[in-house]
């Protein structure tokens, strides 16, 4: 079976919105001082989507 990551990595966003690995850690940075998260804490997929109006099954299909 087959699981499923709950984490988005900056490599990830790099992938999605085809910019940098550099933005894709940036852009992660600010969706935790939104959500004001501590720098240790990850950001999900739902979070992500969420916060950048996409949905959350589509990134799971993408993410897989």
């Amino acid at each position: 079976m087959k699981t499923k990551r709950l984490c988005v990595f900056p490599k990830d966003v790099q992938c999605i919105t085809g910019k940098s690995e550099r933005y894709g850690r940036q852009l992660l940075a600010d969706i935790k001082v939104f959500l004001r998260k501590e720098p240790h804490q990850f950001v999900t997929v739902y979070e992500f989507a969420s916060y950048c109006g996409l949905n959350a099954e589509d990134l799971f299909d993408y993410l897989d």
